[in-house]
């Protein structure tokens, strides 16, 4: 029951995070930047490996971005710019972190050789993320039908370094809090017991 409410804190916190941050890509002075990818790997981290409640959290952080997005879009007049067909695509965007989040919950030994290889992991589904998403605005959003992929990989290359950064300043937070509560929560030698 305790795994379960440690769980369930953990998820509405991320959901908080989301709630936040999500309204700026690359963040301002008074506006943290987007933690969306960062929560999706964490999630599928922290989150319990293969059940219903973990596809649950899934599709809820999914149905949430969209839903933030909505809501800046209709009543915040942000604008809807990046919103076209290819907006279908943040789904394989976001499961390539969550998948990532996964697949290092099960390599993980809590030892430095987990921090270099959390540090590999994040930095590869932060940049598969967007090339997903980016790839997937060029071919699909309508708006780029006189530029070749050329032409389009050197207007977003400026993009890539701001937009794996972000993700990774969270992920790197996220890894601090994890150590140091790992760290808090291990039973020490002097109350082990026999």
């Amino acid at each position: 029951m305790q795994t379960q409410t440690k769980q369930l804190g953990i998820f509405a916190a991320l959901a908080v995070l989301m709630a936040f941050t999500r309204s700026s890509h690359f963040g301002s002075i008074i506006r943290l930047p987007d933690a969306t990818l960062a929560i999706f790997l964490v999630a599928g981290f922290m989150l319990p490996r293969y059940t219903w409640a973990a596809l649950a959290a899934f599709v809820f952080l999914l149905l949430e971005a969209g839903g933030i997005d909505y809501y800046a879009i209709v009543y915040r007049n942000v604008s809807d710019y990046c919103v076209s067909p290819a907006y279908w695509f943040l789904i394989p965007t976001y499961a390539t972190m969550w998948l990532g989040g996964r697949w290092f919950a099960a390599q993980q030994k809590n030892g430095w050789k987990s921090l270099a290889l959390f540090a590999g992991v994040s930095w590869l589904t932060s940049s598969i993320a967007f090339l997903i998403s980016n790839g997937a605005f060029y071919l699909f959003s309508g708006r780029f039908t006189g530029m070749n992929a050329a032409e389009y990989a050197a207007r977003v290359a400026k993009y890539y370094t701001p937009y794996v950064s972000s993700s990774l300043m969270y992920l790197s937070l996220a890894a601090l809090i994890y150590i140091a509560v790992t760290q808090l929560t291990k039973p020490s030698a002097d109350t082990a017991q026999p």
